[in-house]
C-alpha cells in the first residue's frame, strides 16, 4: 500500500467536495480503507484528524471569498457551517480576527500579486497580551552585531527546507496546534544571538538532542500582519521575503515614533507562520512585538 499517495488522493477528494457535506466516513469510504484505518493513517501522516484538516482548509479558502465582497452569512453556508456566528468563532480562533475586520484589514492590498506601500489601515497593529510560552524546533547560533544575522538566517532557512525539517519537527514533537514560531533569543552582553524557528509545545519531553528549546514570557504585544502577497505555484517566493523586511521596517522606523508605545527590551519579539503561509495568493504572516506604555515626560 502507498500510503503517501492514498493520502494525496483523499486530499484531492476533500478539495472537490469542499462545500459539501462531508463526513469521515465519506472520506474513508473513497479512500477506500475502513473507517478507523483511515483515520489512524491520515492523523500520523498529517498530524491532525481528517475533520480538523477540512475545517481548517474551509477557513482557509473562506477567508480568500472574504476579499470578494461577499456576505458572511453566505461564505459560512458555502463552507458547512450552519450559523454566522459558528463562522466568526471559528475563523477568529483560527485567525485572531473576525472574518469582518480580517477583510477590513486586507481590503485593497491584494492585487494581482503585487508589493504594496507599507503603511496605512493594514499596520495598524492588534494590542494583546500572550501569556508565556515554550517553543522547541531547530536553529542556529549566529551574530547580530558582526552583521552576520540576516545571511546566517538565509542559509539556515535553505537547510531547514532541503532537508524537510519542517515535517520532522512536526512528527517528533506532536504540538497541540500547527505553526511556526521564528524568534531570535539574544546573549547576555554580547552580539551573539541564536534563531530559533520551532513550534508551541506544552513541555520539552519529546525534545531531541539536536533541537533547540527557548521559554517566550508573557508580554504584551503589537500584532502586525504583513500586506497580502501572491505565493501560490510558479510565483517568485523573493516577494514575501521582502514584504516581511519592509513591515520590519515600518515598525522601527514610523510606527513606533508616532505610537504611544516603546519596544519592550525585556521581552522577545517574534514571527508567526501557519496556515495562511503555505502557497495562497494572499500568503500573509505576521509579527509579534513586545511593547509597553510610553511613559510621560
Amino acid at each position: 500500500m502507498n500510503y503517501s499517495k492514498d493520502i494525496e488522493r483523499c486530499i484531492e477528494y476533500i478539495e472537490q467536495n469542499i462545500k459539501e457535506d462531508l463526513t469521515a466516513e465519506d472520506i474513508a469510504a473513497a479512500s477506500g480503507y475502513s473507517l478507523y484505518h483511515f483515520c489512524r493513517v491520515f492523523s500520523l501522516c498529517k498530524e491532525m484528524t481528517v475533520m480538523e484538516y477540512v475545517r481548517s482548509r474551509r477557513l482557509s479558502l473562506a477567508s480568500i471569498e472574504l476579499f470578494n465582497g461577499r456576505r458572511i452569512i453566505d461564505i459560512a453556508q458555502d463552507y458547512g457551517f450552519e450559523t454566522q456566528s459558528g463562522f466568526t468563532k471559528a475563523f477568529r480562533k483560527a485567525f485572531g480576527y473576525s472574518p469582518s475586520q480580517y477583510a477590513a484589514r486586507m481590503d485593497g492590498f491584494l492585487q494581482n500579486g503585487t508589493i504594496f506601500e507599507i503603511g496605512g489601515y493594514l499596520m495598524n497593529p492588534v494590542i494583546v497580551k500572550k501569556p508565556a510560552f515554550k517553543v522547541a524546533g531547530y536553529g542556529i547560533q549566529t551574530n547580530v552585531a558582526e552583521g552576520n544575522y540576516t545571511k546566517d538566517v538565509a542559509s539556515f532557512w535553505s537547510q531547514y527546507e532541503g532537508e524537510n525539517l519542517e515535517s520532522k519537527m512536526y512528527e517528533i514533537l506532536n504540538p497541540p496546534k500547527h505553526g511556526e514560531v521564528g524568534l531570535c533569543i539574544p546573549a547576555l552582553d554580547s552580539g551573539n544571538a541564536t534563531y530559533l524557528l520551532g513550534v508551541i509545545v506544552e513541555d520539552f519531553n519529546q525534545v531531541t538532542g539536536d533541537m533547540l528549546t527557548a521559554g517566550v514570557p508573557e508580554a504584551e504585544y503589537a500584532v502586525f500582519t504583513t500586506p497580502p502577497v501572491d505565493t501560490s505555484e510558479g510565483k517568485d517566493q523573493k516577494d514575501f521575503v521582502k514584504v516581511i523586511k519592509s513591515t520590519w521596517k515600518y515598525i522601527f522606523e514610523e510606527w513606533f515614533p508616532g505610537s504611544n508605545y516603546i519596544y519592550d527590551e525585556g521581552k522577545l519579539d517574534f514571527e508567526f507562520y501557519d496556515e495562511r503561509c503555505h502557497s495562497r495568493v494572499d500568503t500573509v504572516m505576521e509579527i509579534y512585538v513586545p511593547v509597553k506604555e510610553r511613559s510621560e515626560q
